[in-house]
């Protein structure tokens, strides 16, 4: 059976300001706002994005990563060709450090795990994925508790890797959905005003002084 998961979505990017937390002659960091698409969407009306605000002030800002249209947290963008490439390496070769944080259904058991669980796209609902066993691209997350409640649990989540949806397909598969998740949650675990998924940390390597840099943005809820 095929679902339909965005017949009901409707693009409604927020007003807020851009925040560039940190800028140099060679990257710009920036917190993005949840319901604010990363890049252009596909679809007619779905222009409004990061890098086009960005591009509207840094007319050179090019692209290295991009979060989900519902997440929030940290983005780094590139100034110049050079640093861009350099930049996708630390992604590529996994020497970029991220970790997130997310609050989620339920009280999870036990202070902290890996979720080690291979992803493959659920192409007949798509932009939904799936765990699959005999072709889904591995992928890994570790997690670690921060708090918790009677109903929901905040915890800190560490990729591996860096699958579409990953976060959020994995704690879904761990039987604790992050909160607000249009896609994974269901009933009162969907009943929030946004996704609660936020990436708070972001560490790599300048691509000039090859040092290592940490940015941090606390989540807004």
């Amino acid at each position: 059976m095929t679902v339909n998961i965005m017949q009901d979505f409707v693009y409604d990017p927020p007003d807020d300001p851009l925040n560039i937390l940190y800028a140099d002659s060679e990257i710009l960091v920036v917190d993005k706002p949840s319901g604010l698409l990363s890049v252009p969407g596909k679809l007619e009306g779905r222009d409004d994005c990061l890098i086009g605000r960005l591009q509207r002030e840094h007319p050179e800002a090019l692209l290295v990563h991009r979060l989900d249209c519902d997440t929030s947290g940290l983005i780094i963008f590139a100034r110049n060709k050079k640093a861009q490439g350099f930049l996708g390496q630390e992604f590529e070769q996994r020497r970029a450090e991220k970790s997130y944080v997310a609050r989620v259904w339920g009280r999870v058991n036990g202070d902290s795990g890996l979720i080690d669980l291979p992803l493959s796209a659920d192409w007949p609902n798509r932009p939904r994925q799936m765990v699959n066993h005999e072709q889904g691209r591995p992928a890994q997350t570790g997690w670690e508790v921060i708090a918790r409640s009677d109903q929901e649990t905040r915890v800190q989540l560490f990729p591996k890797t860096g699958r579409s949806h990953q976060l959020r397909v994995h704690m879904m598969e761990l039987g604790h959905p992050i909160l607000g998740d249009p896609i994974y949650a269901s009933g009162a675990a969907r009943d929030f005003p946004r996704l609660m998924l936020h990436a708070e940390r972001l560490s790599l390597h300048h691509p000039v002084t090859k040092t290592r840099i940490s940015f941090v943005a606390p989540p807004p809820f």
